[in-house]
Protein backbone atom coordinates (compact mmCIF):
# COMPACT_ATOMS: atom_id res chain seq x y z
CA UNK A 1 0.00 0.00 0.00
CA UNK A 2 1.21 3.70 -1.11
CA UNK A 3 0.19 6.27 1.44
CA UNK A 4 -0.35 9.31 -0.65
CA UNK A 5 -0.88 12.85 0.30
CA UNK A 6 -4.51 12.74 0.75
CA UNK A 7 -4.39 9.57 3.00
CA UNK A 8 -1.67 11.92 5.21
CA UNK A 9 -4.65 14.87 5.15
CA UNK A 10 -7.75 12.37 5.57
CA UNK A 11 -6.37 10.57 8.43
CA UNK A 12 -4.77 13.82 10.19
CA UNK A 13 -7.81 15.57 9.97
CA UNK A 14 -10.27 12.22 11.33
CA UNK A 15 -7.92 12.71 14.93
CA UNK A 16 -10.68 16.37 15.16
CA UNK A 17 -8.01 18.22 16.94
CA UNK A 18 -9.37 21.49 15.52
CA UNK A 19 -7.65 24.23 15.65
CA UNK A 20 -5.11 23.22 18.56
CA UNK A 21 -1.18 23.57 18.61
CA UNK A 22 0.26 19.87 18.48
CA UNK A 23 3.27 18.62 18.90
CA UNK A 24 4.54 15.86 16.75
CA UNK A 25 6.91 12.99 17.39
CA UNK A 26 7.49 10.49 13.84
CA UNK A 27 8.31 7.62 12.60
CA UNK A 28 8.16 7.94 8.47
CA UNK A 29 8.94 3.88 8.66
CA UNK A 30 6.45 3.22 10.48
CA UNK A 31 3.43 4.64 7.72
CA UNK A 32 5.17 1.75 5.03
CA UNK A 33 5.98 3.57 1.38
CA UNK A 34 4.82 7.16 1.60
CA UNK A 35 4.35 8.83 -1.71
CA UNK A 36 6.46 11.53 -1.28
CA UNK A 37 8.27 10.80 1.35
CA UNK A 38 8.51 13.30 4.91
CA UNK A 39 8.36 15.94 2.75
CA UNK A 40 5.13 15.08 2.13
CA UNK A 41 3.90 14.53 5.70
CA UNK A 42 5.27 17.43 7.00
CA UNK A 43 3.28 19.31 4.28
CA UNK A 44 0.14 17.57 5.32
CA UNK A 45 1.21 17.98 9.28
CA UNK A 46 1.20 22.23 8.03
CA UNK A 47 -1.43 21.66 5.96
CA UNK A 48 -4.09 20.30 8.33
CA UNK A 49 -2.98 21.89 11.80
CA UNK A 50 -2.71 25.66 12.88
CA UNK A 51 0.73 25.10 14.45
CA UNK A 52 3.23 22.49 14.61
CA UNK A 53 5.85 22.09 16.62
CA UNK A 54 8.60 19.06 16.45
CA UNK A 55 12.08 18.56 18.66
CA UNK A 56 15.19 19.05 16.53
CA UNK A 57 17.70 18.08 18.78
CA UNK A 58 21.29 17.80 17.72
CA UNK A 59 23.17 15.63 19.81
CA UNK A 60 26.41 16.31 17.88
CA UNK A 61 26.94 19.16 19.86
CA UNK A 62 27.34 17.64 22.98
CA UNK A 63 30.65 17.43 24.73
CA UNK A 64 31.76 14.71 27.58
CA UNK A 65 33.84 17.00 30.44
CA UNK A 66 36.92 15.25 32.12
CA UNK A 67 34.87 16.77 35.75
CA UNK A 68 31.45 18.15 36.90
CA UNK A 69 28.41 17.62 39.32
CA UNK A 70 27.91 14.21 41.05
CA UNK A 71 25.00 12.08 40.88
CA UNK A 72 24.57 13.73 37.22
CA UNK A 73 23.78 10.56 35.11
CA UNK A 74 27.22 10.71 33.11
CA UNK A 75 30.50 9.18 33.18
CA UNK A 76 32.81 12.00 32.90
CA UNK A 77 36.18 11.52 30.65
CA UNK A 78 34.27 8.79 28.78
CA UNK A 79 33.65 10.67 25.88
CA UNK A 80 37.32 11.40 24.37
CA UNK A 81 36.29 10.26 20.82
CA UNK A 82 32.89 11.75 20.82
CA UNK A 83 34.32 14.64 21.75
CA UNK A 84 36.66 14.93 18.55
CA UNK A 85 33.71 14.47 16.48
CA UNK A 86 31.58 17.08 18.44
CA UNK A 87 30.18 19.86 15.75
CA UNK A 88 29.82 23.39 16.68
CA UNK A 89 25.92 24.42 16.76
CA UNK A 90 24.13 26.18 13.49
CA UNK A 91 20.80 26.70 12.88
CA UNK A 92 21.04 24.76 9.27
CA UNK A 93 22.21 22.06 11.36
CA UNK A 94 20.28 18.57 10.52
CA UNK A 95 17.92 17.56 13.17
CA UNK A 96 19.22 14.55 15.00
CA UNK A 97 18.89 11.25 12.76
CA UNK A 98 17.50 9.83 16.38
CA UNK A 99 14.69 11.85 16.20
CA UNK A 100 13.90 11.25 12.48
CA UNK A 101 12.90 12.30 8.82
CA UNK A 102 9.66 13.91 9.74
CA UNK A 103 11.19 16.55 11.94
CA UNK A 104 13.91 17.43 9.45
CA UNK A 105 11.81 17.97 6.65
CA UNK A 106 9.64 20.23 9.19
CA UNK A 107 12.65 22.07 9.65
CA UNK A 108 13.60 22.73 5.88
CA UNK A 109 9.63 23.68 5.51
CA UNK A 110 9.52 27.11 4.07
CA UNK A 111 7.45 28.60 6.63
CA UNK A 112 9.05 26.50 9.65
CA UNK A 113 11.13 28.65 12.16
CA UNK A 114 13.70 26.86 14.56
CA UNK A 115 14.66 28.08 18.31
CA UNK A 116 18.63 28.27 19.11
CA UNK A 117 18.78 25.63 21.88
CA UNK A 118 22.02 24.09 20.92
CA UNK A 119 21.23 20.47 22.04
CA UNK A 120 17.60 20.60 22.71
CA UNK A 121 16.13 23.08 19.91
CA UNK A 122 12.50 22.79 18.21
CA UNK A 123 11.24 23.51 14.67
CA UNK A 124 7.66 24.85 13.89
CA UNK A 125 5.33 26.32 11.53
CA UNK A 126 3.22 29.22 13.33
CA UNK A 127 4.94 28.41 16.22
CA UNK A 128 7.20 31.29 17.53
CA UNK A 129 4.87 31.93 20.93
CA UNK A 130 6.48 29.01 21.66
CA UNK A 131 9.26 28.94 20.18
CA UNK A 132 10.32 31.84 21.82
CA UNK A 133 9.84 30.98 25.37
CA UNK A 134 12.45 28.60 25.56
CA UNK A 135 15.33 29.00 27.14
CA UNK A 136 19.03 27.16 27.49
CA UNK A 137 18.40 26.59 31.42
CA UNK A 138 14.39 25.45 30.44
CA UNK A 139 14.85 23.62 27.24
CA UNK A 140 11.27 22.24 27.38
CA UNK A 141 9.64 25.23 28.12
CA UNK A 142 7.69 25.37 24.57
CA UNK A 143 6.04 22.23 25.38
CA UNK A 144 5.06 24.05 28.79
CA UNK A 145 3.66 26.68 26.71
CA UNK A 146 1.73 24.47 24.73
CA UNK A 147 0.05 23.03 27.54
CA UNK A 148 -1.28 26.36 28.62
CA UNK A 149 -2.38 26.66 25.35
CA UNK A 150 -4.67 23.47 25.53
CA UNK A 151 -2.32 21.48 22.51
CA UNK A 152 -1.97 17.54 21.96
CA UNK A 153 0.81 15.53 21.71
CA UNK A 154 0.71 13.69 18.47
CA UNK A 155 2.69 10.55 18.45
CA UNK A 156 2.40 9.03 14.45
CA UNK A 157 4.01 5.49 14.39
CA UNK A 158 5.85 5.62 17.48
CA UNK A 159 4.81 4.85 21.12
CA UNK A 160 5.37 7.15 24.27
CA UNK A 161 9.06 5.76 24.60
CA UNK A 162 9.14 8.91 22.10
CA UNK A 163 6.98 10.94 23.82
CA UNK A 164 9.29 14.17 24.84
CA UNK A 165 6.54 15.62 26.72
CA UNK A 166 6.76 13.25 29.65
CA UNK A 167 9.89 14.41 30.22
CA UNK A 168 8.42 18.11 30.64
CA UNK A 169 5.68 16.80 33.07
CA UNK A 170 8.62 14.91 35.04
CA UNK A 171 10.27 18.22 35.38
CA UNK A 172 7.39 20.23 36.52
CA UNK A 173 6.79 16.77 39.26
CA UNK A 174 9.82 17.67 40.59
CA UNK A 175 11.63 14.76 39.07
CA UNK A 176 15.39 15.47 38.61
CA UNK A 177 16.74 16.36 35.60
CA UNK A 178 20.80 16.87 34.64
CA UNK A 179 23.33 19.10 33.02
CA UNK A 180 24.86 18.63 29.48
CA UNK A 181 26.96 21.06 27.65
CA UNK A 182 27.37 21.60 24.03
CA UNK A 183 29.93 22.90 21.63
CA UNK A 184 28.99 26.67 20.14
CA UNK A 185 30.78 29.16 18.17
CA UNK A 186 31.22 31.03 21.63
CA UNK A 187 32.64 27.96 23.21
CA UNK A 188 31.38 25.26 25.45
CA UNK A 189 28.25 25.91 26.65
CA UNK A 190 26.69 24.33 30.06
CA UNK A 191 23.40 23.45 29.07
CA UNK A 192 20.76 22.46 32.34
CA UNK A 193 17.27 20.94 32.43
CA UNK A 194 18.52 18.04 30.46
CA UNK A 195 16.07 15.12 30.70
CA UNK A 196 16.03 11.59 32.06
CA UNK A 197 15.62 8.24 30.00
CA UNK A 198 12.45 7.62 28.13
CA UNK A 199 12.61 3.66 28.18
CA UNK A 200 10.12 3.07 30.87
CA UNK A 201 8.00 5.60 29.37
CA UNK A 202 5.31 2.79 27.45
CA UNK A 203 3.55 1.85 30.62
CA UNK A 204 1.99 5.26 30.79
CA UNK A 205 -0.10 3.76 28.26
CA UNK A 206 -3.01 1.96 30.26
CA UNK A 207 -3.20 5.18 32.61
CA UNK A 208 -3.60 7.54 28.97
CA UNK A 209 -5.53 5.12 27.31
CA UNK A 210 -9.02 6.43 27.98
CA UNK A 211 -8.09 10.21 26.95
CA UNK A 212 -6.19 9.07 23.72
CA UNK A 213 -8.03 9.62 20.26
CA UNK A 214 -6.68 7.18 17.77
CA UNK A 215 -6.36 6.39 14.16
CA UNK A 216 -4.31 4.40 11.58
CA UNK A 217 -2.88 6.08 8.23
CA UNK A 218 -1.38 3.78 6.21
CA UNK A 219 0.73 1.10 8.65
CA UNK A 220 0.96 3.29 11.16
CA UNK A 221 -1.00 3.71 14.32
CA UNK A 222 -1.74 7.14 15.54
CA UNK A 223 -2.22 8.81 18.57
CA UNK A 224 -3.14 11.85 20.01
CA UNK A 225 -3.35 13.16 23.58
CA UNK A 226 -4.10 16.32 25.32
CA UNK A 227 -0.94 17.87 27.37
CA UNK A 228 -3.11 19.12 30.19
CA UNK A 229 -3.75 15.94 30.47
CA UNK A 230 -0.92 13.96 29.98
CA UNK A 231 0.68 16.66 32.45
CA UNK A 232 -1.66 15.87 35.38
CA UNK A 233 -1.63 11.74 34.85
CA UNK A 234 2.41 12.01 35.04
CA UNK A 235 2.24 14.49 38.52
CA UNK A 236 0.19 11.96 39.81
CA UNK A 237 1.96 8.94 38.91
CA UNK A 238 5.17 10.50 40.15
CA UNK A 239 3.67 11.95 43.33
CA UNK A 240 2.10 8.43 44.05
CA UNK A 241 5.20 6.46 43.25
CA UNK A 242 8.68 8.53 43.00
CA UNK A 243 9.39 5.88 41.04
CA UNK A 244 6.70 5.81 38.27
CA UNK A 245 8.08 5.66 34.60
CA UNK A 246 11.91 4.80 35.05
CA UNK A 247 13.32 1.61 33.36
CA UNK A 248 14.56 -1.67 34.75
CA UNK A 249 18.00 -1.37 32.62
CA UNK A 250 20.83 -2.02 35.11
CA UNK A 251 23.47 -0.01 33.40
CA UNK A 252 20.86 3.25 32.69
CA UNK A 253 23.23 5.97 34.44
CA UNK A 254 19.66 8.65 34.23
CA UNK A 255 18.01 6.26 35.67
CA UNK A 256 19.95 4.85 38.46
CA UNK A 257 20.54 8.69 39.23
CA UNK A 258 16.98 9.47 39.86
CA UNK A 259 16.30 6.49 41.98
CA UNK A 260 19.57 8.28 44.39
CA UNK A 261 18.02 11.51 44.00
CA UNK A 262 14.48 9.97 45.40
CA UNK A 263 16.61 7.78 47.97
CA UNK A 264 18.16 10.93 49.24
CA UNK A 265 14.98 13.11 49.69
CA UNK A 266 13.18 10.27 51.66
CA UNK A 267 15.92 10.03 53.86
CA UNK A 268 15.88 13.31 54.20
CA UNK A 269 12.59 13.18 55.56
CA UNK A 270 12.98 10.72 58.06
Amino acid sequence: MIVRLRDLLLGLRDLGLGDAPVVVHASLSAFGKVDGGAENVAYALGTVFSTVLAPAFTYKTMITPPVGPANNGITYASGVDQNRMAEFFKAGMPVDPLIGAIPEALRRHPRARRSDHPIQSFTGINADKFLSAQALEDPLAPLDELAKAGGWVVLLGVDHTFNTSIHCAEKNAGRKTFVRWALTPTGVVECPGFPGCSAGFAAIAPDVEKYTRKTRIGDAYVQALPLPMLFRVVTALIQHDPLALLCRQDDCERCAAVREDVALKIGSRL
